[in-house]
């Protein structure tokens, strides 16, 4: 087996290593180290976690150990795409140069211009920055280029995600052509393909694994979800995301949870410390200081979940993530593999667990074309208790009564049965009439009047129960209270 001290560094480098606890390189490491000390241009393609920020580290301290730095003229350049990943570096740098006298600076966003600018003044063998930010410098008239030996440009097909080629072009084009250049990436796209072809000479090209696969220590899991209804998608699929870290248990001590948007990533995050889980958001819209404290404590412990966005998905070197959870699919199938590859890193176990909409079915497909084989799928631990929830209200309802309600006849609201008493109505009526014969007529009643008002208008008497004209209506009789017959002469006399 390959150890570091067979690969011909410096003995000082060698000292930081053993400390740090390492003895033998990661494959990358190994096929990287020696043509970069060799001086030659290197194209590196490993999955993210495999060791490639050491792969261009140790060569060049053991290369820069030799020389000084002068003032705005830095020795070499390593240039990242996001402000953690280049902060990383920069941690990697401090732990296997501690026993070589060089010095560094880190130029990212959201960090006072005025420190950096001091830094660069001192002079620094090596500069550590983004794009953006380097440029912003360059611009100012602040920073030359033109003493860079050995340049880096680490997570290459992330830089073309986020749009930096056209800058990547630029500083190309200001350091000098006898550079000495190092490629890393996890995939290479073709215009990350074109690129190496224009501004690399003759590199060696070390693959040591098929581009865009996974690691083989992270199990890999899929859940289908599908909204009840969609004004509740948002909602039961934060259920969904808590019903899946609670089927993890002790197992889960710590998770990254990926979103696909920064306002997703802040609800997400709210929503868990809403029902009682230690999470926080991170993304590209907080303060530097404010990120820097969320990584801290994720780091140390203190914070169990991380929602964040693809900003965290490169450079969160953090050894001891026991669980990806993708919230979203991601939008570009390889930020699938950069994402779960924040865990089962450096050869430990990990398990990534990914939630799969309808509508994500399109991007599922392109992450499973990319890594050549399927997302084994899981059963969504919700679906038992939506199984059997009618059952449920079905017994309820039994025990209420409810059953027996919708066996009763409906109460019409419209006219009334013309067949349900005909024959009593009719009967009543004719009762009624002899009886009227034979009996003496009540003066204050005048039954005769109160007739010859229904007879002149028997539309008014038809109301919600009247089906037919020619029949009396149902109820009274013939027989009418005093006080309606003595408002009808009231009104008849006004």
């Amino acid at each position: 087996m390959t150890k570091f001290s067979d690969l011909k560094l410096s003995p000082k480098v060698l000292k930081a290593i053993d400390e740090a606890g390492y003895e033998s390189p990661t494959p990358i490491q190994a096929g990287a180290i020696p043509p970069a000390l060799e001086g030659r241009d290197v194209l590196g393609i490993a999955q993210t976690g495999t060791g490639k920020t050491a792969s261009f580290t140790l060569p060049m301290i053991s290369a820069l150990a030799r020389g000084r730095a002068r003032a705005r003229m830095p020795r070499s350049l390593v240039l990242c795409p996001t402000r953690e990943l280049a902060a990383q570096v920069a941690e990697n740098f401090d732990v296997y140069a501690k026993h070589v006298k060089l010095t560094k600076a880190l130029l990212i966003g959201g960090v006072s211009f005025k420190e950096q600018d001091q830094a660069i003044d001192r002079g620094v063998d090596v500069l550590i920055a983004t794009p953006g930010r380097l440029l912003d410098h360059f611009e100012r008239g602040k920073l030359l280029l033109t003493g860079v030996q050995i340049m880096v440009v680490d997570e290459a097909d992330r830089m073309l995600d986020m749009g930096f080629i056209p800058d990547i072009e630029k500083i190309f084009s200001l350091t000098p052509f006898t550079r000495q250049t190092l490629f890393f990436s996890a995939t290479m796209a073709p215009e990350i393909e074109r690129i190496t072809n224009t501004f690399l000479s003759n590199p060696e090209r070390i693959e040591v694994a098929r581009q865009a696969t996974t690691s083989e220590t992270i199990t890999q899991e899929l859940c289908m979800f599908k909204a009840s209804r969609r004004d509740r998608a948002a909602s039961e699929k934060r259920k969904l995301l808590r019903a899946l870290i609670d089927r993890e248990g002790e197992a889960c001590t710590n998770a990254i949870i990926f979103c696909n948007r920064k306002t997703d990533v802040d609800i997400t995050a709210k929503s868990l410390k809403k029902y009682g889980y230690n999470a926080a958001a991170i993304h590209g819209d907080l303060d530097q200081s404010k990120r820097m404290e969320v990584l801290d404590g994720f780091r140390a412990g203190t914070l169990q979940f991380l929602c964040a966005s693809d900003v965290a998905a490169r450079g969160l070197d953090i050894p001891n993530v026991s669980h990806v959870f993708n919230y979203d699919v991601p939008g570009h199938a390889e930020d699938y593999v950069h994402r779960i590859g924040r865990t089962g890193r450096a050869g430990r176990l990990g398990k990534a667990i990914m939630i799969c909409e309808p509508r994500d079915d399109k991007n599922l497909d392109a992450v499973e074309r990319l890594i050549e084989k399927e997302v084994p799928r899981i059963d969504n631990p919700l679906a038992k208790g939506k199984a059997e929830k009618p059952a449920k209200e079905g017994a309820a309802d039994k025990s209420t009564g409810k059953a027996q309600t919708e066996d009763k006849p409906r109460r019409s609201r419209g006219r009334k049965s013309d067949s349900a008493k005909p024959e009593k109505v009719n009967a009543d009526t004719a009762t009624n009439t002899v009886e009227q014969k034979d009996a003496p007529v009540a003066q204050d009643k005048k039954p005769s009047r109160d007739k010859s008002s229904r007879d002149e208008k028997p539309a008014r008497n038809r109301g919600r129960g009247g089906g037919r004209r020619d029949q009396s209506p149902v109820g009274m009789g013939d027989h009418m209270p005093d006080f309606i017959a003595k408002s009808f002469d009231e009104r008849r006399t006004g």
